[in-house]
């Protein structure tokens, strides 16, 4: 079963929502919500990014965003840390936590495989290791 395009554009999805997410942090003005949204911001930029290039220096470092599970658990992070109580942020959070958590559930689903750009970093995946 192969649903690497449809991978794609949820991971797409998910980075402009992170964008619009860091965005909306902005307002109202503050130094945390200011700093909180750069960062959500670089996460959503660096989450795009992923999907057409893969620098060497994130397989080193950012091993995790090479697996279901460590890419769910990171967007149910940056879920977590978008809504502060106006209704967009809480709906794009939402979004981002619901896709987090659906990444979790498909690392335990052996039928689905990872999309090419998962399987970079992980040179063996279907190998068997001895």
């Amino acid at each position: 079963m192969d649903l690497s395009d449809s991978f794609r554009f949820v991971n797409l999805a998910v980075a402009v929502l992170m964008i619009l997410g860091g965005v909306s942090q902005f307002f109202p003005l503050g130094i945390q919500p200011i700093i909180l949204g750069c960062y959500t911001i670089l996460f959503g930029v660096s989450t795009g990014l992923l999907e057409f290039q893969i620098p060497h220096q994130v397989q080193r470092y950012a091993s995790f965003m090479f697996s279901f599970l460590g890419r769910g658990a990171f967007y149910i992070f940056v879920g977590c840390i978008i809504p502060h109580g106006h209704w967009a942020t809480i709906i794009i959070g939402s979004i981002i936590f619901l896709v987090g958590v659906a990444y979790v559930a498909l690392e335990f689903v052996p039928s689905i495989e990872p999309p090419a750009n998962m399987r970079e970093a992980d040179a063996g995946w279907g190998a068997e290791q001895v």
